[in-house]
This record gives structure tokens, sequence and C-alpha cells, in this order.
């Protein structure tokens, strides 16, 4: 038996949980409830990520303190959870007494072995508010062009990137004061330090997928730079040890926030486990992190570098999911595909979701779509139409004819072992993560059995007198194939197979006992057990996901976002002329967007990955964030300039730049054109 612990990434805790988190969680429940059937010991905890500037300010404009707001999300945040089964065995918060002593011990140890430096850094300060300013709550007038409203790290509309205090007639987006430069003496986690160690522990077998290991390569091309750990007060976090009014960023304290889970689960539910076995440097228990690709460069340089640096292990494996889109678009809340959680509860049954979402899932870094006719019809037809449809159709004579109770004999020994033997390659889709291939697999089974079924035609046996027994042994195969099906997706539908186990009267329900046929076996009467999607039940959750947005926002939720997005401004064109020897010194390309990222540090920058028709895929920073999520960009077509010189930014050197119209809008050329096309 193995013992594994399991973590999925913590949701902040300041929002409720969506369909694009869900899909996270809902990956790695399948994972945990999978290896746990197969016998494993397997301890599965999260916790609220609970910190940080943004939960300061939200709590102030709701008027209660920010422990009151972060006890009410939590609570809606496992609410949530339940709705849609996800089986944590402890949900905690990084706001804990257990993670604040956890996060001291390794930043003093890390103090301790030379990792941590301290040196001053000049912000911007609002004078008004009595706070530092983050680059996303700066704007001003851009130094380069003179674009106004510009946030405090790139201009939209000539891409320049500089320091927020370079802008020009800066103003914060809190309080409308003008910010003023301020020293203070930031304290620095030496990542450095750590580049050799982490370059060999990314690229150790299995630990992170390749796509990801060579996407960390970029950084390590470019330099690992220290990292600040630090924020000035006023700020919700955990003070830094003989550090006055200087607090841990949220992202120290977050993973930490695995370890004080794990320990508090011990605490109060298994005392008979030791923390040491899981997290000592000598550990040979696994331990795994489910995450979104959007937290990767903390997972796999910040993370692993902090445990090192204080004597701890690091996690087995990242296991890494991309992001969802709704009917191939970023979920929006105009159309009504921004779904919640609790909205979805409302109108869905959410066990269906689990099944459309591990039929789409596999251990790649891919993004996943939410199609809802897709949704509807994959629903209907395999569950209901395909799967439930067995017992269904078997079950009614069990229950009518045959008081309850199966065949004394199996009437088709070897159907039923290829059934059995099935199980094998099944759990080994499961535990590679290879859900997509898991259902295919169960589904050909069903196939199966409904074949089976359509060719004796038990309905049709049963009308005449001679052939009772060839009814009943029939149906009574029906059962034990719907039985082993059940079995195998129990991790994708626990309420179901719950269900089921209470219908088949059985005790036991793990992947084991799949080896068992049922005969001479008594069963309750057959009810319903799962419903089909009604359309207008998908209408009506997508209806209520526009209502229950608009109504939700706050007068003071409608002034940040006034603030998030730049007011459209027409450029003037400028009276200054080119010859056309000039133009056709740019080189423009039609480029593929391979990757598209968020950049640690920049509210306005995404990393895109190109394809430009060369041997190599280019890097390149562009100012998009405001009007684009990295999965709208996945796979898209655009422009760029393929001859600009190489530029070195605080992120990172970018290659070229994207071509944009209006207020960030991309250009992007008809879907035939190829990468490295010539634009003229």
């Amino acid at each position: 038996m193995r013992k594994i612990l399991v973590t999925n990434a913590l949701p902040y805790a300041n929002g409720p949980i969506h369909m694009g988190h869900l899909l996270g969680y809902i990956q790695a429940d399948i994972w945990v409830r999978a290896m746990r059937s197969f016998g494993h010991d397997v301890t599965y905890v999260c916790a609220d990520d609970a910190h940080g500037t943004a939960i300061m300010l939200r709590a102030e404009k709701d008027g209660v303190t920010a422990e009151a707001h972060i006890k009410s999300m939590q609570q809606e945040h496992q609410n949530d959870f339940a709705a849609f089964n996800i089986s944590f065995d402890h949900y905690d918060s990084t706001h804990s007494s257990e993670n604040k002593t956890r996060v001291e011990e390794i930043y003093l140890k890390n103090q301790q072995a030379g990792h941590i430096s301290v040196r001053p850094v000049t912000q911007l300060f609002d004078p008004e508010k009595q706070m530092f300013l983050s680059d996303r709550f700066i704007k001003g007038t851009c130094p380069k062009c003179h674009t106004e409203d510009q946030y405090g790290d790139a201009c939209e509309s000539c891409g320049t990137t500089y320091n927020a205090t370079e802008l020009l007639s800066p103003r914060s987006t809190l309080s409308g004061a003008t910010p003023i430069e301020k020293s203070s003496d930031h304290y620095f986690f030496k990542l450095p330090d750590f580049k050799n160690y982490l370059q060999q522990w990314t690229r150790d077998q299995g630990r992170l997928p390749v796509s990801i290991a060579n996407k960390l390569d970029e950084w390590f091309e470019a330099g690992l730079s220290d990292w600040d750990i630090s924020r000035d007060a006023p700020y919700f976090g955990f003070e830094i040890p003989n550090a006055p009014n200087k607090y841990f960023y949220v992202w120290v304290d977050a993973p930490i926030g695995y370890m004080a889970s794990f320990e508090n689960y011990i605490k109060t539910k298994r005392p008979e486990l030791n923390f040491d076995d899981y997290w000592n440097k000598d550990s040979q228990n696994e331990l795994y992190h489910f995450i979104g690709k959007d937290i990767v460069y903390f997972h796999a340089l910040f993370w692993p570098a902090m445990l090192e640096g204080a004597g701890y292990r690091t996690p087995t494996a990242l296991f890494v999911n991309g992001f969802l889109t709704v009917n191939g678009q970023k979920m929006s809340k105009s159309r009504g595909t921004f779904i919640k959680a609790a909205t979805y509860n409302k109108h869905l049954n959410p066990e269906q979701l689990r099944y459309y979402f591990a039929s789409k899932l596999s251990d790649k870094v891919e993004d996943s779509d939410l199609n809802l006719d897709d949704f509807i019809q994959k629903v209907n037809s395999d569950l209901v139409g395909k799967v439930i449809n067995i017992a269904s159709r078997c079950a009614k004579f069990i229950n009518k004819d045959f008081n309850n109770t199966l065949s004394k004999q199996c009437a088709e020994p070897e159907l039923l072992q290829h059934f059995i033997d099935a199980g094998e390659q099944i759990m080994q889709s499961y535990e590679s993560r290879e859900f997509s291939t898991a259902i295919r697999q169960i589904m050909a089974l069903a196939d199966k059995a409904n074949q089976y079924i359509d060719e004796k035609k038990p309905w049709a046996l049963a009308k005449q007198s001679d052939q009772e027994q060839h009814v009943h042994d029939i149906c009574s195969v029906g059962i034990n194939l719907f039985r082993q099906l059940m079995i195998y997706l129990q991790p994708v539908l626990p309420a179901l197979a719950h269900e089921v186990q209470q219908f088949l009267k059985l005790e036991d329900f793990h992947f084991a006992s799949r080896e068992n046929i049922l005969t001479n076996w008594e069963i309750n009467t057959f009810t319903p057990l799962m419903q089909r999607v009604d359309k207008k039940a998908v209408d009506a959750m997508v209806d209520a996901s526009k209502s229950s947005l608009t109504v939700a926002e706050t007068p003071a939720t409608k002034a940040v976002k006034k603030t998030a997005k730049p007011a459209v401004k027409t450029t003037p064109i400028t009276d200054e002329t080119i010859q056309i020897d000039d133009f056709f010194k740019v080189d423009l390309r039609v480029a593929k967007v391979l990757q598209a990222n968020t950049v640690d540090g920049s509210d306005k920058l995404l990393q895109l990955t190109l394809d430009v028709g060369e041997p190599e895929p280019r890097n390149v920073f562009s100012g998009i964030r405001a009007q684009y999520s990295p999965e709208d960009l996945q796979g898209k077509l655009v422009v760029m300039v393929a001859n600009l010189a190489p530029r070195k930014m605080r992120f990172g050197i970018s290659n070229g730049m994207v071509l944009c119209a209006g207020d960030g809008i991309i250009i992007s050329p008809a879907t035939d054109a190829k990468p490295g096309d010539k634009v003229s």
C-alpha cells in the first residue's frame, strides 16, 4: 500500500468558485478517488489562500474585517466543493497559527543558510491611503509615447515596459492622490542560489510535464533573479520575524499552507499519522500538487527552492492542468458562460459535469472546452443511454419475475471475465491521469454490454413460457456487467456509484471487488438513477449566470472595474511621414501562439511563445493582458514584427512585437495563413 499526500491549488479567498476552478479540483479528486479505490492510503488536503492586499481592500470596501471576510469565503468555497463531491480530508485556511509557525520556521532556516538579503527599494507611495502601491494600483501617462491612462508596468499603446516611477503624471487608482516616491527596505529570497539545483530538479524523470520543463528553461536562460518576498504595512498577512511592519508576500505562505493544512488534519482527524513521515528530506511517501499552468512558476521554482533551503523534501511531481473555455471561448459574463459553481448546482447535476470533464482530461497540459451542446449529447448518450440503460432494461425483469434475486449461475463467464480483465488497463489509465482514455475504455465495455442484451432480447423471450430461466440468466449477466461499469466509473461518479451500491446491496465497491460475480444475490427495486440533461435547464443556467453576476455587482465593485480597463482612446495620426523603403524594412510575419502565460510582477503583460515558421519558437512579451486571458490566445494566428531587435526586459528577452489595433485588439490574419507567411 502506497502512502500518498495530494494537494490542490489554493483558491483565493476573494471570489466564488467557478467552472474554470472546478476543472482542476475535479481532476485531482478523480485521481484521489481512483487511487483510494486501488487500495492506497491517500490523504487529500487544501486550504483557502487568505492573504494579500486585494483581500485587505475587499474587506475594507465591504465594511468588515479581513478575518470575517475570509471566514465567510472559506465556508462558501467548502459548500461549493461539497456540492461537486470534492473529497478533501481536510480544508483549511492559510491564515492559521500552524501556517504562521511553519512560515516563520522555513524563513528563518533560509535566512540562517544565507538565502535572504535585504536592500532598499524605491516605490510609489499613496500619501492618502498611507500604503505602497503595486503596478495595478497606479495609472499615468506613458513616458515614451505619452498615451494617458496606462498602468504602472507597461503601455498598452506602444508596448513599452517601465518601472512605475517612470510614469508621467501618476495617480493612485485607490484614492486618486498623486503618489510620491518613497524608499523602503525589502526582503529578498536568493533564488539564483538554487539555479543548479532547480535545473536538475525540473528535469528529474516524472517531476514535471516535459512541456513545462521546456518552458522553465527560458527562465534559466534569462537568468534567475532574487525574489521580493516582503510587503510593507498595511498588509493582511504574517509579519516577518524581527522586521516590524514588514509582511510576507502572499506567495510565501500560500504553498506552505499545504504543510499546515496537513498538520491540522493530523491534529484533528488522524493523530496516528506523522508529519515528518511525509515532509522529511528522506521521506519515501509520495507528494503530489495538482495546479493550473498559470502558477507553475511559483510551484516549480520558488517552492522547491524554499523547501530545499529549509531542509524539507520537495514534491514527487507537479500535475498541471490547462485552462477552461466555454463554447470555445473565454468565459464571459455577457454571454452567461462565466458560470459559478453554485449557479451550475442550482440547475444541473454536478456529477454530469464531472463526467464531461473526465472525458476531456489527459496527463498533458492542454486547455479544455466545456461545449454545452456537446455536454448535453455526451451525458445523455453515454451515462443515460448506455450505462444506466443496462440496469433499467434488466432490473425490471429481476424485480418483477424473479423475486429481486439474480440467477444462481453465471451464464456468460467469458464475457464477465473480459470485463474483469479490462480493469487492469482502466486502472493504468486512471493512475496516469489519462481520464479520457479510461472513459473511452469504459464506454467500449458499455457498448459490448448493450450489444449482448440487444442480441439476447430478454423482452422477447419473456413472452415465451419455456424461456424463463434464459431470461433470468441474461438479465443477471446484464446486472453484473452494469456493476462492473459502475465500479470503473466510481472515481468519476461517486454519488451515482453510492446509489448503485445501495441498489445492489453491496458493502464493497472498490476496484478489487470487480473480481466477484454476483449469483443468487438479492437486489433492491430499481429506481431511476439519473435524469437526462434538459437543454432548458442549461439555458436557464446561462441566463442565471448573466443576471446573477449583474445583480451581484456592488457600487464598490463597479468602481474597481471602471479603473480595471482603460478607456478606449484614439491615437492621433502622426504628421511624420516615412518612405516606402522604410516600410519595406519592417518584416511582418504570420505567427501562431503556441503558449500564452501571465507574467509574474506585471498586470499588463502576457508572455507569448510564437511559431514563426523557424526551427525554434520565439518569446515575445505583449501588453494585452487587459484584453485577453492566456486561454483566449492558444492556437491563435497573429501578425508580428519579426526583424525587431531583441529587447531585454525585466521579465526576460522579448524577440519581436505583436501588432494590435485600437485598445489592444490583436490583428489576426485569415485562418488559412501559415506561420512564417510574409505580410505585405
